[in-house]
């Protein structure tokens, strides 16, 4: 029994794999650069390289896009606020208009100039004698065309550059599969032509084809989370816009007199203000 233990330990150690295992460790420096990143970036193909160029300059826009985008985001909403506070205090929409000149940010400050212009608009035609025979629905229907082209040039504004984060999310992850299944045909090329295939000749080629997976989900990740995240902001200030081109509409209603279209300042927003 002794000798068949002997004859098995000797018969192990004579395998490639235990004498690869048991063999003495390269000198320093050797293989260091083997498994430093870089270096595998720096020794890959020219197809690789390109495509986590290509991935670095998407990761790049999308981290200019949502650095930008949440500054535009948070300035929109600090100055919406500001915006209800000195609207629904003033005593005309004339006094809002000059109180609110300077939030040039605020998408409800946008919406309000369009819709304090075409009541301005109305005021001025009727003044001019050239509303004769015009309808006052006909008028507020005009009024929710304008405040309506209003809110929907702000989303498009606000929206701007957002769809680039759905775009990178969806395409950079295949962007570095393409270049990982390219680093591999690479790899198993010169591996057919060296015409040897243990693992030490496999295993550099594919750590080079799988950097640009790695790089596409580091640009497709962020992409993801802010992409969700804007979208959450984008729809919670549309719906402030909708929420506000309604109080404005009522406000304007119930402000008119005998039936007609109220001029400016006619209307006072703080006798209407809506309860928070």
């Amino acid at each position: 029994m002794f000798k068949i233990i002997v004859e098995t330990i000797v018969a192990l150690a004579a395998t490639p794999a235990v004498q690869a295992a048991t063999a003495a460790p390269p000198a320093p420096g050797a293989s260091g650069g083997a498994n430093n990143v870089w270096h595998l970036v720096l020794s890959s193909g020219l197809v690789v390289q390109l495509v986590l160029a290509l991935l670095l300059l998407f990761s790049l826009v999308t981290w200019g896009v949502i650095v930008s985008k949440y500054l535009a985001i948070r300035q929109a909403r600090q100055q919406n606020r500001q915006f209800e506070g000195q609207f629904w205090e003033a005593s005309s929409l004339e006094q809002a208009q000059d109180a609110v000149k300077a939030l040039a940010a605020s998408p409800l400050a946008a919406v309000f100039h369009l819709g304090y212009a075409e009541l301005a608009r109305i005021a001025r035609l009727r003044a001019e004698g050239r509303l004769k025979g015009v309808s006052q629905p006909g008028l507020m229907e005009n009024l929710r065309r304008a405040l309506s082209q209003g809110q929907a040039a702000e989303s498009t504004r606000l929206a701007r550059t957002v769809t680039f984060l759905a775009t990178c999310a969806n395409t950079a992850p295949f962007i570095g599969l393409f270049g990982t299944v390219w680093g591999i045909m690479d790899a198993f090329r010169a591996i057919g032509a060296a015409g040897s295939a243990n693992l030490a000749t496999v295993a550099p080629g594919i750590a080079e084809a799988l950097v640009t997976t790695a790089t596409g989900l580091f640009a497709a990740i962020p992409a993801v989370v802010f992409y969700n995240y804007f979208n959450r902001r984008l729809q919670v200030l549309d719906a402030g816009m909708e929420s506000f081109r309604r109080h404005f509409l009522n406000l304007v209603e119930l402000s008119q007199q005998d039936g007609a279209i109220p001029s400016p300042d006619a209307v006072a927003p703080d006798q209407l203000r809506p309860e928070a």
